[in-house]
């Protein structure tokens, strides 16, 4: 199970920005180890409670929220990553667990008792969770992702655009599956995630790009999506 506790600070760019960033970040951070040529595909399947408890929690403010969701990096594979997201104002803590395909496409037909056979306590956390809430998918959404890390302070610096998604099809291995945009193609979404403090070259560069925080996740631009059209 993989752990991480941090500040994440979200902002809207624009596209020249966009490549202007990514080129500077290039040359002097690591690049994620997916990254390709227009870095890689993030496909999370995201659950909610049957009143949308998470997705009213966050739209209402509250102080600390959480998101559950089931995360893969292609269609084909034969897993997929369970992840619970906590936050505190800033503060965010991620838990990741892997778990297998079948198990996985069990979970997305809300049987959740695959999680007793796995050793890790967040397991056994999330069945509990999953099963005494009612929680049930509510959405998939699907985006490019270009993403810079630095060793120093555990800094990670992600670039997210082309955000599609679906409430209809909750396939999530789904090589075909039928999604709509939510969200602004020339628009980008930069994600800044650190320990502590922001290193004084990285702050550097950001204070120079024309931009403005954003506090909506793309979990609540694809159900905002569904609660403006009245599909829900």
């Amino acid at each position: 199970m993989n752990k991480v506790y941090r500040e994440e600070k979200k902002f809207l760019i624009n596209v020249e920005d966009f490549r202007r960033l990514s080129h500077h970040f290039s040359h002097f951070l690591l690049q994620d180890e997916h990254n390709g040529a227009m870095g890689y595909r993030i496909r999370s399947l995201y659950f909610d409670t049957i009143n949308d408890s998470d997705y009213f929690g966050k739209l209402d403010g509250l102080e600390l929220r959480r998101k559950i969701r089931l995360r893969i990096y292609d269609p084909a594979a034969d897993f997929a990553m369970l992840e619970m997201k906590q936050k505190q104002g800033p503060y965010q803590l991620k838990r990741s667990l892997r778990i297998t395909r079948e198990d996985a496409e069990r979970l997305i037909r809300c049987d959740y008792t695959p999680l007793l056979h796995y050793s890790e306590d967040f397991a056994a956390e999330c069945y509990a969770l999953m099963q005494s809430e009612i929680y049930r998918p509510k959405t998939i959404v699907e985006y490019n992702r270009q993403a810079f890390i630095a060793k120093e302070n555990k800094i990670r610096i992600t670039f997210d655009n082309n955000i599609i998604a679906t409430e209809s099809d909750l396939d999530l291995f789904s090589p075909t599956l039928n999604t709509n945009p939510v969200f602004d193609k020339f628009l980008v979404v930069l994600e800044v995630k650190f320990n502590g403090f922001l290193l004084d070259y990285i702050r550097d560069l950001l204070s120079n790009v024309d931009k403005s925080e954003l506090s909506v996740s793309k979990y609540m631009l694809a159900r905002q999506a569904a609660y403006k059209y009245n599909v829900l």
